[in-house]
């Protein structure tokens, strides 16, 4: 049965698409069939896989039932593949009238489709609109990449107060994991940070943390994920062992951090 996750956090600089990007990349390395949704406007994890056209449609059009999801994949790596943005997609925040109620556009779309991939991962953009509840309806699980500092922190408790609003509406209860993105060992708030966030997410938070590198940043402007543009480097490492902790639940405890 096909997961599918929505990777959220409504604070922006947390490594939030470099998570996306590069924890895809690592599933399908592993040999998982993977598709990601890109639905920020912005269309950053589309260019991070070497997708720079702005005349792409995508995942905006499967939204306005213009065209559907399967319709809109783009191959990007062995098994692994991007649903773009679309130009679009930044003026479906804005509409009003869809023929059908606003927030479950994307749940609708993705009925019937991609029941061949293992994963369903949507890239949500940093706000609280109507992409993001959009993300949260279709889903019943979620990625919450978290910088390891304090204004984060502020961030992730605007998030679990969003979060636990869309349970109380939609009666569920979502399954929720936590990346430790940006983390560096000799800042003393980034070991304060991840001591907090263990005492509030017990058993949430995967075990290998995401080590702040220069090497991350510059690939994106390659087209390439790290584990193309330095597949020895302790970034990549951290990413495939990421990616074996997603698949195995492997967390982080106070023992072990």
């Amino acid at each position: 049965m096909t997961r599918i996750i929505a990777i959220i956090n409504q604070k922006g600089g947390v490594g939030k698409t470099t998570t996306t990007a590069n924890l895809c990349h690592a599933l399908a390395e592993l040999g998982k069939k993977v598709t990601v949704i890109d639905f920020d406007p912005q269309g950053h994890l589309a260019v991070s896989f070497g997708i720079i056209s702005h005349n792409l449609s995508g995942i905006d059009l499967a939204l306005l039932k213009e065209k559907t999801i399967e319709e809109q994949v783009l191959p990007v790596r062995e098994n692994l593949q991007i649903i773009p943005a679309g130009s679009k997609l930044k003026d479906v925040e804005q509409m009003s009238n869809t023929g059908s109620p606003r927030g479950v556009m994307l749940r609708d779309a993705l009925r019937g489709q991609l029941t061949d991939q293992d994963f369903i991962f949507i890239d949500c953009p940093p706000s609280s609109g109507l992409l993001v509840a959009n993300g949260l309806i279709a889903t019943q699980e979620i990625l919450v990449p978290m910088a390891s500092d304090f204004l984060a922190l502020q961030g992730l408790s605007h998030l679990m107060a969003t979060v636990k609003r869309f349970e109380g509406a939609l009666k569920r209860q979502y399954k929720i994991s936590v990346v430790i993105s940006r983390y560096m060992s000799t800042r003393r708030i980034s070991g304060q940070v991840l001591n907090i966030l263990l005492s509030h997410f017990p058993n949430q938070i995967l075990a290998t943390v995401i080590r702040e590198t220069a090497l991350l940043a510059e690939c994106p402007s390659f087209g390439q994920t790290i584990l193309e543009y330095s597949p020895k480097s302790r970034s990549a490492r951290d990413f495939r062992n990421l990616a074996n902790d997603f698949l195995e639940n492997r967390v982080m405890t106070n023992d072990n951090k």
